[in-house]
């Protein structure tokens, strides 16, 4: 069962002093206009409609509270950087985004969902720049990374880490895609740690027969099959390391 299938809407919070009193742990959900967040928790939840996809990115202009479990929540940021959003709006969100991020006591960390075809911009940065201060982490989700063929995956993922090891060591980075269903064990892992909510280890799939180690009638090793799967348990198997 996903970590967050059984996650609730509570309330919209427009004022930091109408936020939830009862919060023991929370994690904030935080992206770039456009960048897929709503879709990646809608992934997470095992759910279509939890979190609201819009088609015009930046409508989410306050802070939305879903119930994982009793005082553990799972907020859901405004998208930032969206260049139509009125002065006001982003003046708006920046009032409520900055005191949020760095005094929230339950706060325990943020998810920066990030396009994998444009990451670690200007404003990503900046969101950065304001919660690191508060000593809590960041994991960092890839979006959409089926848009990127393996070659191109590997990089990014390459590329990323080693820009966020240089900004802090507070900072992991997975890849992720809400088309394909990718990532989703990697990040609750993340997320049961910090909510402190136990996760099921993923069963095992069984051995593929044929497989490395099969053997033919004649006591021969047959030759391993289906190189671009091997390929991808050994991106899966490094990921989860990252994650660790």
């Amino acid at each position: 069962m996903p970590l967050l299938q059984q996650a609730t809407f509570l309330t919209t919070v427009a004022h930091l002093r109408d936020l939830p009193q009862d919060a023991e742990v929370e994690v904030a959900f935080v992206g770039r206009s456009n960048a897929g967040k709503s879709s990646a928790i809608n992934t997470l939840a095992g759910r279509v409609r939890l979190a609201y996809v819009s088609k015009t990115p930046g409508r989410t202009q306050h802070l939305n509270y879903f119930t994982v479990k009793p005082g553990k929540y799972l907020v859901d940021l405004p998208g930032y950087g969206y260049a139509k959003a009125p002065e006001a709006v982003r003046s708006q969100w920046e009032g409520l985004l900055g005191p949020y991020l760095q005094q929230r006591a339950p706060l325990a960390g943020l998810v920066m969902i990030m396009d994998s075809r444009h990451p670690l911009t200007d404003l990503d940065k900046r969101m950065m720049d304001w919660f690191l201060p508060s000593g809590r982490p960041i994991h960092v989700l890839l979006s959409k990374a089926d848009k990127l063929s393996r070659q191109e995956q590997t990089a990014v993922l390459r590329k990323v880490r080693q820009a966020l090891g240089e900004i802090s060591d507070r900072c992991t980075v997975q890849l992720f895609s809400s088309l394909k269903k990718t990532g989703i064990e990697e990040c609750e892992a993340v997320l049961g740690r910090w909510l402190n909510i136990p996760v099921p280890e993923p069963k095992k799939k069984p051995p593929v027969k044929g497989g490395p180690g099969a053997k033919c009638l004649n006591g021969v090793k047959a030759p391993a099959q289906g190189g671009e799967a091997g390929d991808g348990a050994n991106h899966h198997l490094q990921a989860k390391s990252d994650a660790a």
